[in-house]
């Protein structure tokens, strides 16, 4: 889940998000520490040091690459190594989807599902579930993605008019060593305007 433009100092948002960047961090970490005691040269201070900041699944991808121990970060998530199931992923502790819907529309922000047809990276939402996020106060969900084919982006347009969602695009560019080009997949100006529209937690940075 996506949250754009909500007022970062609100008490009950910041407090989840601290909570959860902590359990994020916790998870990678756990993971690394699994890789290698397999026996990979993987190194938590790398994966710290790749990510710059709050470290995920991501980050570990990344660091996979970096060791030379996959390819690509795609090829990090798949069933022999980070990808869901997989042989060092490992389950973790997910918010509720209406909590969280009503944390960030209570921090007057707005929100966006990120890449639900994405099937390239395991299990997928169908679009009973979209619809009943947007009752529960979905604002836009994301279309254009690398990982969305075609028909995938046409039946999540027609959708989104449907429920009345914004509809928005990504790259879902992680950094070095992701195959994904940065900008490929664009959000339209219009769509942009719409989220803006929406929120009132803070205004948009603007250039």
């Amino acid at each position: 889940m996506l949250a754009y433009l909500f007022d970062r100092a609100e008490p009950r948002f910041a407090a989840v998000r601290a909570r959860l960047r902590d359990e994020r961090a916790s998870h990678a970490r756990r993971m690394v520490e699994g890789i290698a005691a397999a026996g990979h040269p993987l190194r938590w201070e790398r994966v710290r040091e790749l990510a710059g900041g709050t470290v995920g699944r991501p980050h570990v991808a990344a660091a996979l690459v970096d060791a030379g121990l996959v390819p690509t970060v795609r090829d990090a998530f798949t069933h022999d190594w980070i990808g869901a199931g997989g042989r060092f992923w490992l389950p973790k502790t997910q918010p509720d989807v209406g909590e969280t819907l009503r944390l960030i529309r209570d921090a007057g922000g707005v929100s966006v599902f990120a890449h639900p047809f994405a099937s390239a990276r395991g299990e997928t939402v169908g679009p009973e579930v979209i619809t009943d996020m947007a009752h529960a106060g979905l604002t836009g969900v994301e279309v254009d993605h690398p990982d969305h084919q075609p028909p995938d982006r046409d039946r999540l347009r027609v959708l989104a008019a449907e429920l009345g969602l914004v509809v928005t695009g990504a790259s879902d560019f992680h950094g070095p060593g992701d195959r994904r080009v940065l900008g490929s997949e664009t959000t339209a100006r219009t769509s942009y305007e719409a989220l803006v529209d929406r929120a009132s937690g803070a205004a948009p940075i603007s250039g």
